[in-house]
């Protein structure tokens, strides 16, 4: 099978545990460009944290986004964009305002948070994997509420950080009865993502691979999370890292290393080494 796009998720896939991208991971990925190929983020993060990973493995591609509700190579000219009402927003906070929670509303320019204080242990960790405190504005209130009736806002995502777990059943219980309006992302027991309803990962790469012209068997994806399973059991190819969980090496065709043994860089090059470039195929009418 010849394939012409590869999709990557960012935390647990091209990043080390430590939060850094490998040298061997920047050339694996230089060098499935050199064949043409179209390399996508496809991540929970931001947009403003997204393209700074995409700046480091130099790629300049249409970014998968806030759980697939923000796509755009460009912050001012996205050709995807869903958001959550002001309206459905507000309602969204004043019912979890009385959990004890760390409450995110995550615009592409922006972050809007409140100050509620958790263990650091679980700050730490999640923080630094949704975002980027460098990438962008980022702002702390004392209360969301408060500061949504002087400025509303319309995000594409909110992250909720729960101090346990039993809180965030409950609470993502209620949201899926209350609200279908949004959809609820669990990837961590104690992290939830809202999006909008019909938002997923798996839609925003449909989207992206229908302007592309681009069909669902010429695509690989590569994984590490839950919110990953769906677009690898959709890839033509799907390969989960040796640090994804047994569920989702179960859906994979090919299961590679772990993110910290370089596993990205190792799929590349057993996969996409013997291929010839894409333009070399289109001249030799092997392909369209």
């Amino acid at each position: 099978m010849i394939y012409k796009m590869l999709a990557l998720n960012i935390d647990g896939t091209l990043l080390q545990d430590n939060g850094r991208l490998n040298k061997a991971t920047k050339e694996a990925i230089e060098f499935a460009v050199g064949k043409g190929i179209k390399v996508t983020l496809v991540t929970s993060r931001n947009f403003s944290s997204a393209t700074r990973v995409a700046k480091e493995l130099k790629l300049e591609t249409c970014l998968v986004t806030h759980q697939g509700s923000f796509v755009a190579s460009d912050l001012d000219k996205p050709i995807l964009v869903k958001r959550i009402s002001e309206e459905v927003t507000n309602d969204l906070v004043r019912f979890l305002e009385a959990f004890n929670c760390h409450i995110r509303l995550v615009h592409e320019r922006y972050t809007i948070a409140n100050k509620k204080k958790l263990p650091t242990n679980i700050m730490g960790k999640l923080v630094i994997q949704t975002g980027n405190r460098n990438s962008y504005a980022e702002s702390y209130v004392d209360s969301l509420i408060d500061k949504l009736e002087e400025t509303p806002v319309s995000p594409p995502k909110i992250e909720v950080i729960f101090d346990n777990s039993i809180d965030l059943f409950d609470a993502r219980k209620a949201i899926q009865e209350m609200f279908h309006e949004v959809n609820c992302i669990e990837n961590d027991k104690h992290l939830l993502e809202i999006v909008p309803q019909g938002t997923s990962k798996l839609k925003g790469v449909l989207y992206l691979c229908d302007r592309l012209n681009i069909q669902r068997e010429e695509v690989v994806m590569i994984g590490s999370g839950k919110d990953d399973l769906a677009l690898i059991e959709w890839a033509g190819l799907g390969v989960a890292m040796g640090n994804a969980s047994a569920k989702l090496k179960h859906a994979a065709d090919w299961i590679t290393r772990s993110n910290n043994e370089n596993g990205v860089s190792y799929m590349v090059k057993e996969h996409f080494r013997k291929q010839q470039p894409i333009e070399f195929l289109k001249k030799m009418n092997l392909i369209k």
